[in-house]
């Protein structure tokens, strides 16, 4: 396999992995392409090599940028704008957890807490029963909020050592 067909081939499972995660698939596939890529690129490089129309490339490149993924870059005397992508796949781990954490478990935490204050009737089976699972998957969101900060503290041959030590 020749290297073009091996990029083109990584752009493309790294786009489908990301819709798995419930990312954009765009959104992975830009960010495939910053990653594999030795420089900075342009949007209109961007946008020729993926096909993609300059306002899904704009959109995508703002919404990487928020997410920490990719920064831009500006070069003397040019008014294009360059981007680039974190290289180190560690980083790159920990800045996606980190944004799932603030969009997806913070949310949850949040209102499990205050599901967990709801009073009623401790004979009640309905009370019970929901009391029960409230509390059983507050304290496992919690537990993975745990180990997210964990993560996220963490330097990469420690996380793993660590959880490697939990499997042995």
């Amino acid at each position: 396999m020749e290297l073009a067909e091996a990029k083109q081939k990584f752009i493309e499972a790294w786009g489908k992995l990301g819709s798995e995660w419930g990312i954009n698939r765009t959104m992975a596939q830009v960010h495939a392409l910053l990653l594999i890529s030795a420089e900075a690129l342009t949007t209109e490089e961007i946008m020729e090599t993926l096909s993609i129309s300059r306002g899904n490339a704009n959109m995508t490149l703002r919404d990487l940028i928020n997410w920490g993924l990719i920064e831009k870059q500006h070069r003397a005397g040019e008014r294009k704008e360059y981007f680039y992508a974190e290289k180190d796949t560690w980083n790159i781990a920990r800045q996606v957890a980190k944004e799932r954490r603030k969009r997806e478990l913070d949310p949850v935490l949040k209102i499990l807490d205050e599901l967990s204050k709801v009073e009623g009737d401790a004979t009640n089976p309905e009370f019970i029963t929901f009391n029960k699972s409230v509390t059983d998957i507050n304290k496992l969101a919690k537990n993975v909020d745990k180990t997210l900060d964990t993560m996220l503290k963490a330097e990469e041959n420690w996380f793993w050592g660590s959880i490697f030590k939990i499997f042995k």
